[in-house]
């Protein structure tokens, strides 16, 4: 294992000898949850989504319409979604760190975690975690911007464009290699409270057409990234894990270079369950991984 240039970037050399088993919640029982899921609104006038800029809140305000659906619960059931059938995918895993208040320690001892639990979860040869995002109530925020509150718009964190940029980015000389070879971009989404407040809904891939996904650029002072938001769909299938503990792991595809009819990309979003308000608001760390399969080159 070596450490590249602002990411974790690790090589596998044997197969992993275990398999997490899929979480399984105490109770067994579901509980589906009639809401909205904010959507991006288009203007209907031809004109392309304005760009947003990391750090200011302002320039992410855009049209947008609350959408009524259900969210089902997959407790119970949640062996029968998997990264490929439907693009996320929830594992039991028990992490050394509990508090993820200490960046450095997040790298040092979270990041090793994460990086074994993705190859023995998807059989990659090689994985680079470049970053992370902490979700909690800041009370010493100064403003608004400051915070990194649960996001209610329906996104994918990366589009294909940006997917292949960040292998550019943190892979160096080995970047061009590399994109000519499966690899995914994947969220791993953890808890760091069980929560209540705010959960997080996953959408099934195959039921977003790409005509519903709206590249936006987002300006950071060294570099241009390109998440998606999304347009409203009745057919959109939304799911979540309700009271989902910081042993319950959500593995988000956000990105996967095959093009043969697996799930490619998954929307997501906070949503709000009505039954929930009071409760504390969210903790949770997201964790963004390139997953390289380099013996596999074909994409159909």
């Amino acid at each position: 294992i070596s450490r590249c240039t602002d990411c974790w970037d690790a090589t596998r050399t044997v197969m992993a000898t275990s398999d997490e088993k899929v979480a399984k919640s105490s109770s067994g029982v579901s509980r589906n949850v009639r809401t909205t899921i904010n959507y991006y609104q288009d203007p209907g006038d031809g004109t392309e989504h304005a760009p947003s800029i990391a750090g200011k809140r302002s320039t992410f305000v855009h049209p947008s319409i609350d959408f009524e659906t259900v969210v089902a619960d997959i407790t119970g059931s949640e062996d029968k979604y998997t990264l490929d059938s439907h693009g996320f995918q929830l594992h039991r895993h028990v992490s050394q760190e509990k508090e993820f208040i200490d960046d450095q320690k997040i790298k040092d001892l979270y990041y090793p975690e994460i990086e074994q639990l993705l190859f023995e979860v998807t059989g990659a040869s090689r994985i680079c975690i470049f970053d992370h995002t902490i979700r909690r109530p800041n009370p010493t925020a100064a403003s608004s911007d400051d915070e990194r509150r649960p996001v209610k718009r329906a996104h994918i964190d990366q589009s294909e464009w940006a997917s292949e940029n960040q292998v550019r980015r943190h892979l160096g000389e080995d970047g061009p290699r590399l994109l000519k070879s499966r690899f995914q971009l994947i969220n791993v989404w953890r808890p760091i409270k069980t929560i209540y407040k705010d959960p997080l809904a996953v959408c099934d891939s195959h039921s977003v057409p790409d005509k519903d996904i709206v590249p936006v650029k987002l300006i950071y002072p060294d570099w241009v990234g390109e998440p998606c938001t999304i347009l409203p769909n009745k057919a959109h299938r939304w799911y979540y894990k309700s009271q989902q503990t910081p042993e319950e792991v959500m593995f988000i595809k956000c990105y996967d270079w095959k093009t043969d009819g697996r799930a490619r990309r998954v929307p997501h979003a906070a949503f709000t369950d009505p039954e929930m308000e009071d409760r504390e608001p969210r903790h949770s760390i997201e964790v963004r991984a390139l997953v390289f399969h380099e013996g596999d080159v074909s994409r159909a």
